[in-house]
């Protein structure tokens, strides 16, 4: 079923693939242009380590969508982690599982965050805006969009939550490089049709994991960002499930704690705090590696990591294809 988006005039004089050039061409330009426009927060401190991250629950919304949830009273959010460049992740994920009237009967909210880009040049922001004023489903703080800030984009998913969506029933937090089942992770896991969980966050989940400590690696952490030799459970970053009363809860006990930049173990530092226990799904629904696509399997999962937006595009249609039925494992 097609999706109603709030276009525009505006969007019918400029398609989206222009929008995405013109996001490449500015930042292939950007240092040539030079920075200008509203800059970020100041530098960090130079008695915390570079890798800790500076958080306080009072970064600034640039981009919001306030009256969401006052619209109607989704049963779930798509909370999509993405980068402000990301035009063509975004444009596929509205047109594949990010497709709010893709469940029938399912009232779906879907949103994608994002920081600040770190040269922030004044166009890239105005395309994002430009974007934004489109689809309205776009919002954004003054941070700066890096890897290492991933965790402040999810922070900021749990106080949009807390604050203009505070009776939803379940948010998915969502990276832009997966395939997701909707329907199926509400069949199986949500079940509309009972009272909804609390306390409850599922997907892949780690166990006894360590923290790298070797600078080499991308997940580099060291002992004066998180001191101790394993993070508490929780659920890879990929995608993960959580009931409604969470962010609100996650959202308070993070500013009464160093925030880390590996944003998942975050997250399951968050629970211990909060003395919650992560959820065991069903094996196999939540994969943070890639799978070969193949619609029997597909459809009796819930996240598979690595696909970008040509893949999602291109396997959707036979995906969503009802003449093609699987066989029900008994």
């Amino acid at each position: 079923m097609p999706e109603m988006t709030h276009c525009s005039q505006r969007s019918a004089k400029k398609p989206l693939h222009a929008l995405n050039f013109q996001w490449e061409t500015a930042l292939k330009k950007k240092d040539e242009a030079g920075s200008f426009g509203p800059q970020p927060l100041s530098p960090p401190s130079p008695t915390r380590h570079p890798l800790e991250v500076a958080y306080s629950g009072g970064y600034r919304f640039l981009l919001n969508e306030p009256n969401k949830c006052q619209e109607r009273n989704p049963f779930l959010v798509l909370l999509v982690i993405t980068r402000p460049q990301d035009v063509a992740r975004r444009h596929a994920i509205r047109q594949t599982w990010g497709n709010e009237s893709s469940v029938p009967g399912i009232s779906i909210v879907r949103l994608f965050l994002t920081g600040v880009h770190p040269g922030f040049v004044l166009p890239l922001q105005r395309l994002l805006e430009e974007e934004s004023s489109i689809y309205r489903d776009i919002f954004q703080q003054d941070f700066l969009d890096t890897y290492n800030n991933l965790t402040l984009k999810t922070l900021m998913g749990m106080e949009w939550i807390s604050k203009f969506c505070p009776n939803i029933s379940y948010v998915m937090k969502a990276d832009t490089d997966i395939f997701l089942n909707v329907g199926y992770m509400i069949s199986q896991l949500l079940q509309p049709h009972l009272p909804p969980k609390k306390d409850y966050m599922t997907g892949y989940i780690y166990r006894n994991t360590k923290p790298l400590r070797d600078k080499a690696y991308k997940w580099y952490v060291p002992r004066e960002v998180y001191p101790n030799d394993t993070y508490p459970p929780y659920c890879g970053g990929p995608g993960y499930v959580l009931s409604g009363d969470l962010p609100s809860k996650i959202y308070q006990v993070a500013q009464t704690i160093k925030v880390i930049n590996m944003e998942d173990s975050f997250m399951g530092i968050c629970l211990y705090e909060l003395g919650i226990s992560v959820t065991d799904s069903p094996w196999g629904l939540f994969n943070v590696y890639k799978i070969d696509y193949e619609k029997c399997r597909f459809s009796r999962l819930v996240v598979v990591h690595h696909y970008g937006p040509e893949e999602l595009l291109q396997i959707w249609p036979d995906f969503q294809d009802q003449n093609k039925t699987c066989k029900i494992e008994s």
